[in-house]
């Protein structure tokens, strides 16, 4: 909550939710005005009295203890990136109580100026700047990336307001306990699957894809494939020779062509077979899906 109260009222956010529901009712999103879409949910901004700001829908919650768990989760993670150096951007939960005992919530955060978030300013920049952005990037992650703490370090989840770098995807907030477990709650955020892959996906791909941000050197990596996901490749070879001064062995790029097409195999499978539930649940069971996927996402 910011000193002037909160981004979200208690009001603004059922109507929120009405909004929502309607697009889970009929699996049509088109009245609701879009952001930007991630591999598991779209943000959406939406007007308040304090002017717009960004909404991502979470998973339901099955009950209030499951949600505090989660809240609790992302203040920690919120307060470790920035002891790590990086600096997040305003983030509260919102949240209400639903049917059953569950939970709905929302991340609410600013919106920032569509220039100065990570991909925009990088399809604009000379040679200096995409240095300095990179290195700036890879700086903080390398930093703060451990085996307790991990980090999504692609573009799209930065802006850049001048000197000052900011972090903007905390939905999925990685620590690790003192046993090397997972924090966040995967059966939760796995509930958008079909429930027959849920095992699989939780057992083998999950574990894997996150492995890959609790190590520093997996998330340079990381960032260095998203550049082909962003269209920005032409800024590559300048983003392996910042690498170089700070991971080892040093990353080629024969090995980040690999590892973007396998994570975009992966991604697209999953895409698609959510897509497929969702069809399945509207037109066969006659059921609302309660999850926003998001829309075509180029490759």
């Amino acid at each position: 909550m910011t000193a002037a109260g909160p981004l979200i009222t208690a009001a603004e956010l059922a109507e929120l939710e009405a909004a929502v529901g309607r697009a889970f009712a009929g699996g049509d999103d088109r009245h609701l005005r879009v952001l930007g879409y991630g591999e598991i949910s779209s943000v959406l901004a939406w007007d308040t009295a304090r002017g717009p700001v960004a909404v991502k829908r979470l998973p339901p919650f099955p009950d209030r203890p499951r949600f505090d768990a989660y809240a609790a989760t992302v203040a920690d993670y919120l307060a470790a990136l920035a002891a790590g150096g990086v600096t997040p951007v305003t983030t509260e939960l919102a949240s209400a109580a639903a049917p059953g005992g569950a939970v709905v919530a929302y991340l609410v955060q600013p919106i920032l100026p569509a220039a100065t978030l990570g991909p925009r300013r990088l399809a604009v920049a000379g040679g200096d700047e995409v240095e300095h952005v990179l290195a700036a990037i890879v700086e903080r992650a390398v930093a703060v990336v451990d085996g307790r703490r991990g980090l999504d370090a692609q573009l799209s989840n930065w802006a850049i307001d001048g000197e000052r770098l900011v972090y903007l995807d905390v939905s999925t907030p990685m620590l690790r306990d003192d046993a090397g477990g997972e924090r966040l709650d995967g059966e939760v955020f796995l509930a958008s699957l079909p429930w027959a892959l849920r095992p699989v996906v939780s057992r083998f791909l999950l574990r894997d894809i996150l492995a890959t941000y609790y190590d520093p050197r997996g998330a340079v990596l990381d960032l260095l494939g998203n550049l082909h996901k962003e269209r920005l490749a032409r800024h590559l070879p300048v983003g392996l020779a910042v690498a170089a001064r700070h991971v080892r062995p040093a990353i080629t790029a024969a090995e980040v062509d690999r590892y973007y097409r396998a994570d975009a195999r992966s991604w697209a499978l999953l895409q698609r077979l959510r897509r497929l539930d969702r069809a399945w649940q509207l037109r066969v069971r006659r059921r609302p899906y309660p999850f926003l996927l998001p829309g075509p996402i180029a490759r």
